[in-house]
């Protein structure tokens, strides 16, 4: 017996230990384990456990504003109450959308747009499901939010344009980041985030937009915000307010006072070349797109035969009209083909070869000099100049005053217009420059295209005798003009007789009376732009009236001023499409614009001279 116990004690002894080896095997495995969790990979588990229970939320940062010269807003934020989906929280989303459909209105299309988003989006993004939302629709949902996984309220911000139609084209306005858009900045990948899309809005949008931040947030299991986290060092960075050159009490003027044309005006401040209004009539409202512009809305915009859209004011080229002939006139006495004491015989048409070249007064003007062809307009005179000068020294002397460049707002779409000269034609039609092509040229018709902003650069510079380049941005670094290559003589010749213009009582602008300020001279050029080509057998017979052609044949109407006439402040260009007589359409508006921009400066000067004096007591 006790030889089978010694055996069995053995037999325990070794299982014993076989099973005390295990053991501590299994725990020093154990406890490489927990080293390896706790000790090596402790950093990598407790970023899981916090990314389980806290989340990194982006804060958009609130955009800039845009103000006028005084400080006058416009274009604003206001919030904008909505809700965001997190898809990946969400396993029925048809019963979501039910549910959220019995709490704020939330038609099909809306759905199928939802649905389409979140196909599209990009991996652990949210979506909008409703935005613009009432402060009640707003408060139902927060109620209702522990039956809505996934669901999200937001107040972000929307844009507004207290201003409306008056500034459309200049300020612009934001929308949505286009599909496909790149770009390393969190912001164009939140939901329903919107840049700028036309105007200032887009080309200043880096500087408006802001830097984003992020908000750390405790959340349950279900993505529920139990508290919020803030640090300072990852809040975002608003974007800066952007302050113009734009009056907007001038500009709602102007655009007033062009209510019902199809038409575009710009003011200049001669002195620095302050853009003090720029306005394309007529407008549409940006509110619309900023939000989300209907359809039907949008089709009627595009097929409206005014061009509500476009930006008559820097995109739109025109033929310069007579507006171009002190242009001409400058070349002209600079040159030395005429001393501007010379009189040209004009009998109403002067022959070039087998083809005739009129005036616009059939009976003549009679001899005339600089002076009274200026101020009567005559087109006789300025063939004759045109002829002496040939088309390559009226195209140099057109890039001197502006005609051909670019000015480059920040808006988009600004065109250059055109100069012609024989080098141009040779490349554009493979065809010699001809002479009649120079005498049409010599009264701003033929190839010659301009737009008003040009020409509202083109009198600056006729006004100063400097290369005044016009500014948008207030802030933006701006020299000395330098001065035109002119002497003083010829600049007043071409002046007065833009100062007869308006001031005598047979200047072509006559019945304006001037400026109607006492003791306060404007100097103009009125133009009537061809759009047809008058037949000879209807010159034979009668050239039919403006009003009795269809409105897309008529001329167009321009007229350039700059008042005062002596120490200029302002330059105003007004172009009416198919207005027809430029002195008639276009000269009253510009006119009342310069007459408001001399009065309110002058208010302005008044009430700081009755100002008390602010002093030590």
């Amino acid at each position: 017996m006790r030889l089978h116990d010694d055996e069995d004690a053995g037999i325990f002894t070794r299982r014993a230990l076989i099973l005390g080896g295990l053991g501590a095997l299994s725990f020093s495995a154990l406890a490489a384990r927990l080293y390896k969790l706790q000790i090596l990979q402790s950093d990598r588990y407790r970023g899981l456990s916090e990314d389980n229970q806290f989340n990194f939320r982006l804060l958009v940062p609130s955009r800039g504003k845009i103000l006028d010269r005084y400080g006058k807003v416009l274009a604003d934020n206001r919030d904008n109450y909505r809700l965001l989906l997190n898809p990946d929280q969400v396993g029925d989303l048809d019963a979501l959308l039910d549910t959220l459909a019995g709490i704020i209105p939330l038609s099909q299309d809306r759905r199928d747009k939802i649905k389409k988003a979140i196909a599209k989006r990009r991996p652990f993004s949210s979506v909008t499901l409703a935005e613009q939302l009432s402060w009640n629709d707003f408060a139902a949902v927060n109620l209702h939010l522990p039956d809505m996984p996934g669901v999200r309220p937001d107040i972000g911000e929307l844009r507004e344009y207290p201003y409306k139609e008056v500034l459309a084209h200049l300020v612009g306005y934001v929308g949505k980041v286009p599909e496909g858009m790149q770009s390393d900045d969190p912001l164009l990948q939140y939901p329903g985030f919107r840049i700028g899309r036309s105007g200032v809005e887009k080309s200043s949008d880096a500087v408006l937009r802001g830097k984003a931040g992020a908000l750390k947030v405790e959340v349950n299991a279900l993505g529920r915000v139990i508290r919020e986290l803030p640090d300072p060092a990852t809040a975002a960075q608003a974007g800066q307010d952007l302050a113009l050159t734009l009056d907007v009490d001038i500009q709602r003027y102007a655009a007033s006072r062009l209510e019902g044309q199809s038409a575009a005006v710009c003011a200049l401040d001669v002195r620095n070349g302050d853009v003090l209004a720029l306005a394309s009539v007529p407008s549409f409202d940006p509110n619309l797109f900023a939000r989300g512009i209907p359809e039907k809305t949008y089709k009627a915009l595009l097929n409206n035969d005014h061009k509500p859209l476009f930006n008559k004011a820097i995109g739109g080229v025109y033929s310069p009209a007579s507006c171009f002939k002190p242009v001409v006139a400058m070349a002209a006495l600079h040159h030395g083909v005429t001393d501007g004491r010379e009189r040209v015989r004009c009998t109403g048409k002067i022959k070039l070869g087998d083809r005739e070249f009129h005036c616009w007064n059939r009976r003549g003007h009679g001899p005339v000099n600089m002076l009274g062809a200026i101020g009567v307009s005559c087109d006789i005179y300025f063939y004759e100049m045109a002829r002496r000068l040939g088309i390559e020294k009226i195209h140099d002397n057109a890039r001197l005053f502006g005609f051909g460049d670019r000015f480059d707002l920040g808006l988009g779409g600004a065109r250059r217009g055109l100069v012609p000269n024989a080098a141009w034609k040779r490349a554009r039609f493979e065809l010699p420059w001809s002479q009649g092509e120079t005498l049409i040229t010599g009264i701003g018709q033929g190839f010659i295209s301009a737009t008003p902003l040009q020409l509202a650069v083109m009198t600056a510079r006729m006004a100063t005798g400097r290369k005044v380049t016009p500014r948008l941005l207030q802030g933006e670094p701006q020299e000395d003009f330098a001065p035109l290559d002119y002497n003083e003589g010829q600049f007043g010749a071409v002046r007065a007789g833009m100062i007869a213009v308006c001031e005598t009582s047979w200047g072509t602008a006559h019945r304006l009376g001037g400026l109607g300020i006492k003791g306060v001279q404007m100097a103009g050029k009125s133009g009537t732009g061809q759009v047809r080509r008058i037949s000879k057998q209807e010159r034979d017979t009668r050239v039919l009236k403006n009003h009795e052609l269809p409105w897309k044949m008529r001329d167009h109407a321009l007229f350039v001023a700059y008042a005062p006439a002596v120490q200029p402040r302002y330059a105003v260009s007004v172009i009416v499409e198919h207005g027809g007589g430029g002195s008639s359409v276009a000269a009253p508006p510009a006119r009342d614009i310069l007459r408001a921009l001399v009065e309110k400066e002058r208010s302005s000067l008044a009430a700081s001279a009755s100002a008390p004096a602010r002093g030590v007591l």
